[in-house]
């Protein structure tokens, strides 16, 4: 951590790489630090208990906190597919469910923590947890085991993630351009890298986050929406909102128009009391969705045309392909 202190330090009088060190100091950091505190409270809850009503508020805020950093799809997070364990949505065809299922009534030694690791990521994270606290029908065996090696592997993967950043890839990422840096070739690359996580964070929440349960005029889908059974599907869009926004704020000075649709954008998620998305199957709802899902969109398109040009760089490769 000193290190990467002393390599901000260095290059923060440095125009060109200002707004990256920003990012990395007022926006990475402490929210990986977040992600490990609340996903080891989490832990630490479950070996106590595996009730839902003691345990939700502690689910919560792991999720809150992961939702402050699950646009940052770079290096640690997504080496070993870190980012999908520990949210693996959309799963349309259920296969963390059913895997959950097999782990159930399956040898117990695979709960353990170095066999978990190594289980489907689709039946891990916050989303295999919130399965097992609001389960849509009755389970075939006790959860708590499951829950327990659940929280406990959530953990990890944050402090895995986190010590990652401190260990070597904040400094990559700060030191753009230097020599034997692969990583990012240049002090452009490093920009154009956080600004491309910004367009597609804001892709995400308007083709997943809103678009799925908007499903069709004729044929909404509010089952779709993410995090449907612990009630949090709004919050995730409004977290998302924030969290893309703090990043915007320390990219860039210089990006008033995106900033102010973005805090458009925010307004009309805070103002829509629609805590699982389940208005879209009404004309009313529905069309709320729908503005706010525009105003996304607009929130994109400013990025686009202002946020870019003022860092100097263009969209590069999705990171989200292929997920």
């Amino acid at each position: 951590m000193r290190a990467i202190l002393t390599t901000l330090c260095l290059l923060m009088p440095l125009p060109v790489m200002a707004d990256v060190a920003e990012v990395v100091k007022d926006h990475i950091l402490p929210g990986y630090n977040r992600l490990v505190a609340e996903t080891g409270a989490l832990a630490e809850l479950a070996r106590e208990t595996c009730e839902t009503e003691r345990l939700a508020p502690a689910f919560h805020s792991a999720f809150d906190a992961w939702m402050g950093v699950q646009h940052i799809h770079l290096g640690p997070a997504e080496d070993e597919g870190r980012s999908l364990a520990i949210a693996f949505w959309p799963d349309p065809k259920g296969l963390g469910r059913k895997a959950q299922l097999a782990l159930l009534t399956s040898d117990p030694a695979k709960l353990a923590p170095a066999a978990f690791a190594d289980q489907s990521v689709a039946a891990r994270g916050l989303t295999g947890l919130e399965r097992l606290l609001w389960p849509d029908e009755p389970l075939p065996a006790d959860p708590c085991p499951l829950i327990r090696a659940t929280a406990s592997d959530l953990a990890r993967l944050a402090t895995e993630i986190h010590d990652g950043w401190t260990g070597g890839h904040a400094d990559l990422l700060l030191r753009a351009g230097a020599a034997g840096n692969t990583a990012y070739l240049s002090p452009e690359e490093a920009r154009q890298a956080l600004f491309t996580l910004v367009v597609t964070g804001l892709e995400h929440l308007r083709d997943q986050r809103l678009g799925r349960p908007l499903g069709t005029f004729d044929r909404p889908a509010p089952e779709k929406a993410e995090a449907r059974a612990s009630g949090r599907s709004l919050r995730n869009v409004e977290l998302s909102l924030l969290a893309l926004r703090d990043m915007t704020a320390a990219l860039s000075a210089s990006a008033p128009k995106t900033l102010a649709a973005l805090d458009r954008a925010v307004g009309l998620a805070q103002g829509l009391n629609d805590p699982a998305l389940a208005g879209v199957a009404t004309p009313p709802g529905r069309m709320k969705v729908e503005v706010l899902q525009q105003a996304v969109e607009a929130a994109r398109r400013a990025a686009v045309e202002e946020l870019g040009p003022a860092l100097g760089v263009g969209l590069g490769f999705n990171a989200q392909d292929g997920d």
